[in-house]
């Protein structure tokens, strides 16, 4: 098998893109790579790895929606720093940070509550795959996790992600908007089974799983953690590259795992009575979308 072919682990196909963002994640988590330390050039991730140019783009691209690297014009990519909290509060965190660490404390309780209203559910599986280990080990025993998530719907003509040049072809098709519902599908599909193995491999005795969409395009992402915190934050629009066949398209797109989360809670830790009315009125909101515009996604 050449470096560029997909390798297959665990019955698991992996494409080259992933298998360099997944080695160059690990340095970084590991502090072989530290903040602010400079990765390895373009061409010499291609000669190490073995791939096309495009590929190691592609990877980088990978870590800087994760919030892992930054990137800009010209500039090579460098190790991000992590966000600092501000003296005498929490600050906003990336999605990718804050939402695993409220996730693993919302999973504390007897009964989960995890309710999202996001572009994709792809924050929210890598959340719930970090707190994985704690888990399966029974260090988090819930004994029960019920999810609700609202995405876009796939008829919805969203405003974003789309080509930079806004031009389509003449049926109005954009590739961009392609490649976001199939992404839409993709993590809805992924999130979906991840909650039903919890049941089934014996981890959680009662687990649901409700997703459905409405016809709007998400310009902030939402979650409401047991009915007593949320986490909101807004997408903010980036020029990047991304590979529609052979071609190098430029795209206006958002990064979910970078969008920073400002943290509310109406419980013992909250602020202020302004504090949990906002997580109140964040419920009632959901509650409202999801019980007039909703529809059921069908997955299969």
């Amino acid at each position: 098998m050449s470096p560029e072919t997909t390798s297959v682990t665990g019955g698991r196909t992996t494409p080259p893109r992933e298998r360099v963002a997944d080695a160059l994640r690990r340095r970084i988590r590991s502090g072989e790579l530290r903040p602010g330390a400079r990765l390895p050039t373009q061409q010499d991730l291609e000669h190490e790895f073995g791939v096309k140019r495009t590929v190691v783009r592609q990877a980088l691209g990978i870590l800087q929606e994760e919030g892992l690297v930054t990137m800009g014009r010209g500039a090579p990519a460098t190790v991000s720093a992590p966000a600092v909290p501000g003296p005498g509060a929490e600050g906003p965190r990336p999605a990718g940070v804050l939402l695993v660490d409220r996730v693993r404390a919302a999973l504390t309780a007897e009964h989960v509550t995890l309710d999202v209203f996001s572009m994709t559910a792809e924050t929210l599986h890598s959340a719930l795959s970090a707190a994985m280990p704690q888990i399966t080990s029974g260090s988090l025993s819930p004994s029960s996790v019920s999810v609700r998530v609202l995405l876009p719907s796939p008829e919805a003509r969203l405003a974003f992600p789309r080509v930079v040049s806004g031009a389509g072809d003449p049926a109005g098709t954009d590739p961009a908007l392609e490649r976001a519902h199939g992404k839409v599908r993709l993590y809805a599909t992924t999130l979906r089974d991840q909650v039903h193995a919890l049941r089934d491999l014996g981890l959680v005795p009662e687990v649901s799983v409700d997703i459905r969409t409405v016809p709007i395009t998400p310009v902030h992402k939402l979650y409401l953690l047991n009915g007593r915190e949320s986490l909101i934050g807004y997408y903010q629009l980036v020029e990047h590259s991304v590979e529609f066949g052979q071609e190098e398209v430029d795209i206006y797109d958002s990064f979910g795992f970078r969008t920073k989360l400002f943290r509310s809670s109406s419980g013992p830790d909250r602020r202020d009575d302004q504090d949990a009315a906002f997580v109140d009125e964040s419920l009632l909101w959901f509650e409202s979308l999801w019980s007039t515009l909703a529809r059921p996604f069908t997955l299969d």
